[in-house]
C-alpha cells in the first residue's frame, strides 16, 4: 500500500532499463494480437502447456511437489479421485485458483477476491483457508544448517485487512488515472501485497496467480500461453533478491521499488520473447508443410515417394514431409503404398481400386 502513497515519487524517473523493457513487452503485446488470430491451434495448446507449467512451478517455489508427473498431470486435470499428500492437496488447491481467474467472472478486485483465492488454495487441507492471518508473521530464510534470518517483518495482523483495502483502492485509483505505466503498477501492487504478507501461508502462491489474471485484465495476455511462473522459479534467486532489495525502508515509505520493479518487467518482456518465439516456429513448421501440400498436390507425379519431395523441396525435413502427407492422408488426398525402401505415395485419384 505504502507505495502507492505518493506515486510519483516512487515511480518518478523511470530507469533506462525498465523503459527498454517496457517497450519489449509493449512491443510484444502488439504482436501477440496478430499471433491470436492467425494461430488459434497454436494458443490453445500453449494454454495447456502454460497452465501445467505455472501450476507446478509456483508450487514448487513453496516446497509443494508432486513428483509422479503422471501423477501430477491427473491432479491438473482433475482426473484423481483422491489426493494422497497435503503436497496433492494444495497443488489441486493452485489449480483451482487460478482456473477461478482465468475465467471472466472473478472482477473486481476486491478484498473479498483475495480470501477466495486463498480459500481455494486449501480447500482440500484441514488447514483454514480464506482468513487473514491473526498472528505476526515474519517472511525468514532457513539455511541447511537449520538456522534462520529474518528477511522482513510484514504489517502486523491487526493492521493487515486494511493495508490490504487501502492497497486495492489505491490501485485502482492509479488504474483509473492512467498516469503510469499499466506494468508498473501491476509490479507495484505485487510488490506491496508480498510486503504486507496478509496470510500466515501461501501467501506467494496467492499473489503469483493474480499476478496473471491482473496483467491479463490491463490487456497484457502473455500469462496465458507463457507460464510467469515457470521463468520465476527458473530466475529464484533473483526473483527473491529483487523482492529483498525493494523491501528495505518499505515501513518508513523510503524504499527503492525499482529492483524489484526491473525485475519484474524483465520477466514479461522474456515471456513475450519466448512467446513469439514460440510462435514463429510454430508458423515457419505450418509455412514449410503448406510447400509440400502445394507439391503434392500440384507438381508430385500420381505416384511418388518422401525422396522425389525432398529433392523438390531442399531445407524441409523428412519429419516436415511425413507431418504434411500424414495431413494429407487424413483428408483422402493421398494414400500410402508399400513398404520399407518400396514404400511409395499415391494420389487419391490414382489410388488402385480396393475391391
Amino acid at each position: 500500500m505504502l507505495s502507492f502513497v505518493d506515486l510519483d515519487r516512487s515511480l518518478g524517473l523511470v530507469p533506462g532499463r525498465v523503459v527498454t523493457q517496457l517497450s519489449r513487452v509493449d512491443t510484444g503485446r502488439g504482436r501477440e494480437e496478430l499471433f491470436r488470430n492467425q494461430l488459434p491451434g497454436l494458443l490453445t495448446d500453449l494454454a495447456l502447456r502454460a497452465r501445467i507449467a505455472s501450476i507446478t512451478a509456483s508450487s514448487a517455489l513453496e516446497g509443494v511437489v508432486v513428483t509422479d508427473e503422471v501423477r501430477a498431470a491427473a491432479i491438473i486435470e482433475g482426473k484423481a479421485p483422491v489426493l494422497r499428500t497435503r503436497s496433492e492437496q494444495e497443488f489441486a488447491g493452485y489449480r483451482s485458483a487460478l482456473d477461478y481467474l482465468f475465467a471472466e467472472h472473478w472482477r473486481p478486485l476486491n478484498v473479498g477476491l483475495l480470501l477466495h483465492l486463498h480459500r481455494e488454495l486449501f480447500a482440500q487441507t484441514k488447514l483454514p483457508g480464506g482468513t487473514f492471518k491473526e498472528s505476526d508473521n515474519l517472511v525468514v530464510d532457513r539455511s541447511p544448517d537449520g538456522s534462520v534470518e529474518v528477511r522482513f517483518v510484514p504489517v502486523p495482523a491487526a493492521n493487515t485487512e486494511y493495508f490490504t483495502a487501502e492497497l486495492i483502492d489505491r490501485y485502482g485509483e492509479a488504474g483509473a488515472e492512467g498516469r503510469h505505466h499499466p506494468v508498473l503498477l501491476v509490479g507495484l501492487f505485487v510488490l506491496d501485497l508480498l510486503t504486507i504478507h496478509p496470510f500466515t501461508d501461501g501467501n506467494g502462491r496467492v499473489v503469483r496467480a493474480l499476478t496473471n489474471a491482473l496483467l491479463d485484465d490491463a490487456g497484457y495476455k502473455v500469462g496465458r500461453y507463457v507460464s510467469l511462473e515457470q521463468l520465476i522459479a527458473e530466475s529464484a534467486d533473483d526473483y527473491y533478491a529483487a523482492l529483498l532489495a525493494s523491501t528495505h525502508g518499505w515501513h518508513e515509505r523510503e524504499h527503492d521499488v525499482w529492483p524489484w520493479l526491473s525485475y519484474f518487467a524483465g520477466i514479461l518482456a522474456q515471456a513475450y520473447q519466448t512467446f513469439e518465439q514460440r510462435a514463429a516456429s510454430h508458423r515457419s513448421a505450418a509455412t514449410k508443410q503448406d510447400r509440400v501440400r502445394d507439391y503434392v498436390v500440384k507438381h508430385a507425379p500420381q505416384i511418388f515417394k518422401i525422396a522425389d519431395v525432398r529433392l523438390a523441396l531442399p531445407g524441409i525435413s523428412d519429419p516436415t514431409i511425413r507431418l504434411a502427407l500424414e495431413q494429407l492422408k487424413k483428408e483422402g488426398v493421398v494414400n500410402p503404398g508399400g513398404r520399407g525402401r518400396s514404400a511409395v505415395w499415391v494420389k487419391a485419384s490414382a489410388a488402385p481400386d480396393p475391391t
